[in-house]
C-alpha cells in the first residue's frame, strides 16, 4: 500500500542515516520473481468489474499515451466481450521520451488531439486515454459537432450512478477537492460516504470502500482487486456504462443531464499557478490566512477552514477550505509541483432539463468570477 504519515518520515530517517551506499546489505537470496500468474489474476478479475449479461457495444478510441496500458487494456477489453478499441498508433508503443506530447497526461493542453483526430475519423462512441503508467483513465465524448474531455468530476459522478444502478454496497469515498456530488449520490443510495485528504493513499484506507474516485482522473472501481487507482478497470466500467447507455438511445452526456437535475448541476474547476520561487506559494497562503476573504463572486463565505489545525474527520493538512453559500473553494499547495492549486465548485439547482442551459451559463459565469476573485485575494 502507499505510504502515509508517520511511516513517511521514518522511511525518510532511515534513507537519511545511510553514509555509504557500500554500508547497505544486498541480498543475493530470498527474493521471489513474480510471473504471469499475478497478470492471469488481475485479467481474470474483468468479470468482477462488469455486471453479468451487460450490453458490450460500446466502440471506443484507445491511446496509451505512450504507455505501458495497451497491451493489459486489449486483453481485458477482448476477455469482456467489447469490440477492440481503435489505437491511437502513434501513442500505442511504450517510448520514454513522449514524442507527440508536450506533456504525458491527458489534462494538459493537446494530449489527445490525436486521439480527437482518430475520433473524427472513426466515429467511436467515446474516447479512452490512460497516463503512461495507466492508473488514470480519462474519457471523452462527442459533445456537438466535436469532441471533448470530461471532467474528472463527470467521470467520478457517472461511475458511481453505475454503480448505484448496479446495487453495489459499501463505502463511497473520495478526496476533498473533488465533487461534493458524490456525497449527494451516496446519500441518495442510502450508502456510506467519507471524504478524505487528497490522494489515494488515504482514499483506500476508508473502511468497507466499494468506490472512491479524485479529480485528477483517478478511479477505484474494483477495491476488492485493486485497492488503487487503476486506470484499466475504470475504462471497463466506464465502456459498460456506455454500452448500456447506447443500449437505450442515449448518451453518457444524456446521463450526466439526468444527475444535474436530481441533484443540482455541480460545476468544477481548477486554479493552478505555477511558480518558479516557492516562496510565492507560501505568500499566497499566508496571505489567505491572514486576511481570509469574507465573499467571493458575490457570495458570502459561510466557513473558513484552515485544515492544518485538522477537522472532526481529517488530520491535518496544509490547506485552506472555504464554503460559501452555493460553492465551495480550496486552496492548497501541490505536493508533487512547484504549484498552488485552487479547486473550486459552484452548485446551481435545477428543476428541470430545460433549465440546464441556464443553469450552465450560471455556474460557467460564477466559476470564472470566483477564479478572479480568489487569484486577487491571494495575490496571484
Amino acid at each position: 500500500s502507499q505510504i502515509v504519515p508517520p511511516a513517511d518520515a521514518d522511511i525518510a530517517a532511515e534513507i537519511d542515516a545511510v553514509r555509504s551506499l557500500d554500508d547497505v546489505p544486498r541480498p543475493t537470496t530470498g527474493w521471489d520473481t513474480l510471473d504471469d500468474t499475478v497478470l492471469d489474476a488481475y485479467l481474470a478479475r474483468t468479470d468482477a468489474v462488469l455486471a453479468p449479461g451487460s450490453p458490450r457495444s460500446a466502440r471506443t478510441v484507445y491511446t496509451a499515451m505512450h504507455g505501458v496500458g495497451r497491451d493489459v487494456l486489449l486483453a481485458t477489453f477482448a476477455r469482456a466481450g467489447f469490440p477492440a478499441p481503435e489505437l491511437v498508433t502513434e501513442q500505442a508503443d511504450p517510448d520514454p521520451d513522449f514524442p507527440t506530447v508536450a506533456f504525458p497526461n491527458p489534462e494538459e493542453p493537446g494530449a489527445m488531439d490525436l486521439a480527437f483526430a482518430k475520433a473524427r475519423a472513426t466515429d467511436p462512441d467515446l474516447v479512452i486515454a490512460n497516463d503512461p503508467d495507466a492508473d488514470r483513465c480519462a474519457v471523452a465524448v462527442r459533445d456537438g459537432e466535436d469532441w471533448r474531455m470530461l471532467r474528472g468530476d463527470e467521470v467520478g459522478a457517472l461511475l458511481a450512478t453505475h454503480l448505484v444502478s448496479r446495487g453495489v454496497t459499501g463505502t463511497f469515498a473520495e478526496s476533498i477537492v473533488s465533487s461534493s456530488l458524490l456525497g449527494r449520490i451516496a446519500a441518495k443510495a442510502g450508502l456510506s460516504y467519507e471524504e478524505t485528504l487528497t490522494g489515494f493513499k488515504w482514499i483506500a484506507r476508508v473502511e468497507g470502500l466499494r468506490y472512491g474516485y479524485e479529480e485528477a482522473l483517478g478511479y477505484c472501481v474494483d477495491p476488492d482487486g485493486v485497492r488503487d487507482k487503476d486506470g484499466i478497470t475504470a475504462a471497463l466500467l466506464i465502456t459498460e456504462l456506455a454500452s448500456v447507455l447506447k443500449s437505450e438511445g442515449r448518451t453518457l452526456l444524456d446521463l450526466l443531464d439526468d444527475i444535474a437535475v436530481e441533484h443540482g448541476l455541480h460545476a468544477t474547476d481548477q486554479l493552478s499557478v505555477r511558480v518558479q520561487d516557492l516562496s510565492l506559494i507560501a505568500d499566497a497562503m499566508r496571505r489567505l490566512r491572514e486576511q481570509p476573504p469574507a465573499g467571493l463572486a458575490g457570495l458570502p463565505v459561510t466557513r473558513s477552514e484552515d485544515l492544518t489545525r485538522g477537522t472532526d474527520t481529517l488530520p491535518p493538512t496544509d490547506g485552506l477550505r472555504y464554503t460559501l453559500d452555493g460553492a465551495r473553494v480550496i486552496v492548497r499547495p501541490s505536493g508533487t509541483e512547484p504549484k498552488l492549486k485552487c479547486y473550486l465548485e459552484v452548485v446551481v439547482p435545477v428543476a428541470t432539463h430545460a433549465d440546464l442551459p441556464t443553469a450552465r451559463a450560471k455556474a460557467a459565469d460564477l466559476l470564472a468570477t470566483l477564479k478572479r476573485d480568489l487569484a486577487q485575494a491571494a495575490g496571484i
